[in-house]
């Protein structure tokens, strides 16, 4: 919400640089914090997104710049060295940039390979229909990836449409969704969400298809879409009967579990291998199919127990996937994996004090192209 208060390691990673440069920021008065009555700092969301739109309209100066110096700096740690430009003056993106609307500036701080997850929290109102699915995934996590892998107009595909993350990054960039949904109730939450959230009548600028991402697929044409973008299901983990706070909780508050009870639904499939094939040969294979040539596919997975083995999925997913050849002749190369940071979980003692067993705090984004 806009009148939360963020502590200073909250503020940093809300901006995109670090702690040391946050208290640079502050000495110079580019932010003056709130203070708590022991004295801490604290932010508002409020006045660092009004920071961060008025960054937009600055450049970093084009002079050398002391990397040994200043070895411990990101890009974006040198905010308080730029200076502003009139219109005219501002980056323009290169005439040969066919993959995004990014200028160097900004194209930039997007090949880390991390980043952290966003989120509006658990109280926010537009926070409300996505809390109804067991597993959404944040629309702002999504916005950072098709911000970097289409411009404005392009087509993106979502087999996995859940309750509208995608469609409503989409909807807000100006970008054109297709969510394939298997759930009625998730694909009616979907439009609902991008009328409730986004405005009025969006969701009739997208298209909303209720059905099996392994039937609907294959009705699509090749190279139909410029990116595709999706968080599968992480096999039959929602259906583990472990007694987790989480799981009661949502219990407590009358919300779903699991996805659905549906036969044909991936996350019910019993065997870890046969959920596999069917999802690399029947749904990503496809989905190469349909993407267009040079373009990019990005699935956001986890990696998860299974009682007491640890299941690698997203280097089960890149075993099956790199350097696959697809029907329409097209060929699916790994580019790279960008680790999403979840920093905000809590830590839960599991093991202690008899054995390590992980708190999973980051999914991976799998990133591969079409060649």
């Amino acid at each position: 919400m806009k009148n939360e208060l963020l502590t200073t390691k909250q503020a940093a990673t809300h901006i995109g640089v670090s702690i040391s440069t946050l208290y640079r920021m502050i000495d110079k008065g580019m932010l003056v914090p709130n203070k708590t009555p022991g004295g801490q700092r604290r932010f508002s969301i409020e006045m660092l997104d009004t920071f961060l739109e008025s960054s937009k309209k600055i450049v970093a100066p084009q002079k050398p710049f002391d990397y040994k110096k200043n070895k411990d700096l990101e890009c974006l740690d040198v905010m308080e060295e730029k200076v502003k430009y009139n219109d005219e003056e501002k980056p323009k993106v290169d005439k040969r940039n066919v993959l995004n609307d990014l200028t160097g500036t900004e194209w930039l701080p997007s090949t880390k390979s991390y980043f952290y997850q966003k989120g509006l929290g658990s109280k926010h109102p537009h926070a409300q229909i996505e809390r109804e699915h067991p597993a959404p995934f944040s629309f702002q996590d999504i916005e950072s990836l098709i911000l970097f892998f289409t411009k404005k107009g392009m087509s993106v595909l979502d087999p996995f449409g859940g309750v509208g993350s995608t469609a409503k990054a989409c909807a807000l960039n100006e970008r054109v969704c297709t969510s394939i949904e298997l759930q009625e109730k998730w694909n009616s939450l979907s439009k609902k969400r991008l009328e409730i959230e986004v405005g009025e009548r969006t969701s009739l600028k997208h298209t909303f298809v209720n059905g099996d991402s392994r039937i609907e697929l294959k009705k699509m044409l090749d190279s139909s879409f410029d990116f595709i973008v999706t968080s599968p299901p992480y096999w039959s983990i929602l259906n583990k009967k472990a007694d987790h706070k989480v799981k009661k909780e949502r219990l407590a508050n009358n919300l779903a579990t699991n996805y659905s009870e549906d036969k044909d639904d991936l996350a019910n499939i019993d065997d870890y291998n046969d959920f596999l094939e069917e999802l690399v040969e029947n749904v990503f294979l496809e989905c190469g199919r349909v993407l267009k040539v040079k373009k990019y596919m990005c699935l956001v997975v986890s990696d998860f127990r299974n009682k007491s083995e640890f299941i690698s999925f997203h280097s089960d997913l890149i075993q099956r996937l790199n350097n696959r050849k697809l029907s329409d002749g097209g060929i699916l190369k790994l580019q790279g994996v960008k680790i999403l940071i979840q920093n905000h979980k809590s830590l839960l003692p599991y093991g202690y004090p008899f054995a390590y067993v992980e708190n999973i705090h980051h999914q991976y984004v799998l990133i591969f192209r079409k060649n």
